[in-house]
């Protein structure tokens, strides 16, 4: 998808604002970048209509919710397995927090939030009898940053 010509550094600012917190009224970006109330509502609304802004979200603290251990698993499937398996494999396990495709090997990165070990060793085995299910490789969370745009 080509990216949107006419998104500017005032739009990127508004974008910046909006991940920190998605809740933040119109009234309180608009002195932060400039313009009036109306303005800034009229470029979040466009940001929004032309599918730069896709929905507002809320961040959760895992660890409080009982999942405080975090693993990415590397998985290898059969080399004729479609991609669409391999994302439904994924969808199937509740833990599951995200598949991503990937290029090479591996074939998917899974992401999981679990309880603890022994929580983990149950996905990984659930995953591993998911169907083409060839090989797994499991890579523990230690800490995490994240770039916020």
């Amino acid at each position: 998808m080509a990216p949107i010509p006419d998104v500017d550094d005032l739009d990127r600012r508004l974008i910046t604002l909006l991940q920190e917190d998605g809740r933040r009224t119109f009234a309180d970006m608009a002195p932060r970048v400039g313009l009036s109330v109306a303005a800034t509502k009229r470029r979040v609304d466009r940001l929004r209509e032309v599918g730069v802004i896709t929905g507002f979200t809320v961040q959760i603290d895992h660890a409080r919710l009982g999942l405080g251990v975090e693993a990415f698993c590397e998985v290898r499937y059969a080399g004729t397995t479609p991609v669409e398996t391999i994302v439904h494999t994924g969808s199937t396990v509740p833990e599951v927090h995200a598949v991503y495709t990937i290029a090479g090997d591996p074939d998917a990165l899974v992401q999981v939030r679990v309880r603890d070990i022994a929580h983990l060793q149950d996905v990984i085995d659930r995953l591993r009898r998911a169907g083409a299910v060839v090989g797994t490789k499991t890579l523990m969370v230690l800490g995490r940053w994240v770039r916020s745009s």
